[in-house]
């Protein structure tokens, strides 16, 4: 078996929930947080969007240095396009995956903040932890938002309270 048949298909069943989640995201609200501390909507919406653009970086490149990145957010305006956003992430995130040999989800992968590194670890641990794990970490601060906000929130590993109370 190559390593990336499990990997993608953790990939796709967590891409359907979190694409539930995104379409409940009220652009009305993309100012709004829940804490001056905390990102806003639609930065923690564009991030969790975003989070499977990193794929391509972490098969195709031996490293990534943060201290490189753009650190600006993209600017949503409306529902539609963070959605579109997601779709054209996943995407490319999945094709990239697609293409990786066990040779090349073994070699090893690092994060470095110039020159500290951060951590080094087999690719294949790498799509889990930043990737999949780091999406679901989020999608979880989403959930919260939401539900602060009073928009029903989906289910993802089973119905949410908002859709049990339908089942009643």
């Amino acid at each position: 078996m190559n390593l990336n048949e499990p990997l993608l298909a953790e990939l796709k069943h967590e891409a359907a929930s979190t694409r539930k989640m995104l379409e409940r995201v009220p652009a009305e609200s993309f100012g709004w947080k829940p804490h001056e501390k905390s990102m806003a909507l639609m930065h923690l919406a564009g991030h969790v969007a975003r989070i499977t653009n990193w794929l391509p970086i972490i098969i195709n490149d031996p490293q990534f240095d943060i201290s490189k990145r753009d650190n600006k957010p993209k600017v949503f305006t409306d529902t539609a396009g963070l959605l579109y956003d997601f779709e054209d992430s996943l995407a490319e995130g999945t094709a990239a995956l697609q293409s990786a040999s066990n040779e090349n989800l073994m070699e090893k992968w690092r994060l470095r903040n110039g020159e500290h590194i951060i951590f080094e670890m087999p690719r294949a641990a790498v799509v889990r932890n930043m990737v999949l794990n780091h999406t679901v970490h989020h999608r979880g601060q989403l959930s919260v938002y939401l539900r602060l906000l009073n928009v029903p929130v989906p289910g993802m590993y089973g119905p949410s309270a908002d859709e049990m109370s339908g089942m009643r």
